[in-house]
């Protein structure tokens, strides 16, 4: 019987118990994937990781993320997570980490105060793509919400994505962000309605803060993957700082946002995203965020 050691973390937070719990396993060599879905259904965070050798020597590490029910290209979290505890074990840590993940290779930034680790900022893997627009109505029914609550001033539901696809909406204000109570039946009939959505119709809701376009409040469900509701979504909010960034009236831009997450869950979290747009077309995002370690152990399999 082997033992593999892991770790756990707060992400997208300064103190124990906030934001988005995190295992992460820094030696997974030995196991293959179904034991990986195995282990992430027994922690049953919204994702766990496990820290391979890479492919190619010239990066860090090949890093696998799994929530409870299936493994995903890349999110934001769980690279934030494995950045911060990788570095914290490293004596001399580098500037970055490189990580080969199923999305592609993502770019792990090590944020300090002084000699003290503190947390990572994630460069996503690819650039903003937009693809089906997902009626009102459908939005409505899903978060448990009136039609006249999901605006389409600035943009209409849609499916963006930097790595993960998620259904992106916003709502009038923070009092209806607050109100949404997802509908498992109606998620259940949304994917089947879309192609190729029916593990991922993720969907992340945002709201101005005090009408403010760069200071959001935000919530995402996904409980066809197995997370009913995320505390704090590194994948969906670096989606959406992307998404805001596209609609800049200019040709370059380059923006950042606040945005608070998990509130309503009782684990407060705040992100920083980014989103950059050039004169060519492309829209990169990053998000970033500090870190806590909670527990360590071993688990045998």
């Amino acid at each position: 019987m082997a033992e593999y050691e892991f770790v756990t973390v707060d992400v997208f937070t300064d103190r124990r118990f906030g934001g988005n719990p995190l295992a992460v396993f820094p030696n997974a060599r030995g196991l293959d994937g179904e034991q990986m879905q195995a282990i992430a259904r027994e922690f049953n965070l919204s994702e766990t990781t496990f820290v391979l050798p890479p492919d190619n020597p010239q990066h860090h590490a090949k890093v696998r993320i799994f929530t409870p029910t299936t493994e995903l290209p890349f999110a934001g979290h769980p690279n934030v997570g494995t950045g911060f505890v990788l570095a914290s074990r490293d004596e001399n840590p580098p500037e970055h980490y490189t990580f080969e993940e199923l999305a592609g290779l993502v770019r792990v930034h090590v944020q300090r105060e002084g000699r003290r680790i503190t947390g990572a900022r994630v460069a996503a893997p690819r650039s903003l793509s937009i693809e089906i627009g997902i009626p009102v109505a459908t939005i409505a029914a899903c978060a448990g919400l009136e039609i006249d609550d999901i605006l389409v001033d600035a943009h209409t539901p849609l499916v963006a994505s930097v790595g993960t696809p998620f259904v992106i909406a916003e709502v009038s204000g923070v009092d209806a962000l607050a109100r949404a109570n997802p509908d498992i039946g109606a998620f259940r009939e949304a994917a089947g309605q879309f192609a190729g959505m029916q593990l991922r119709f993720a969907l992340h809701l945002y709201a101005r803060r005090n009408g403010d376009a760069t200071r959001l409040r935000t919530r995402m469900f996904a409980p066809l993957g197995g997370v009913l509701e995320d505390p704090a979504t590194g994948a969906a909010n670096a989606a959406l700082a992307a998404l805001l960034t596209s609609l800049a009236p200019t040709e370059n831009a380059d923006l950042h946002y606040e945005i608070e997450q998990g509130m309503e869950m009782g684990r407060p979290s705040l992100l920083i995203a980014s989103g950059r747009k050039t004169a060519e077309g492309l829209v990169t995002a990053t998000v970033a965020g500090s870190c806590v370690p909670v527990m360590r152990g071993a688990l045998e399999i």
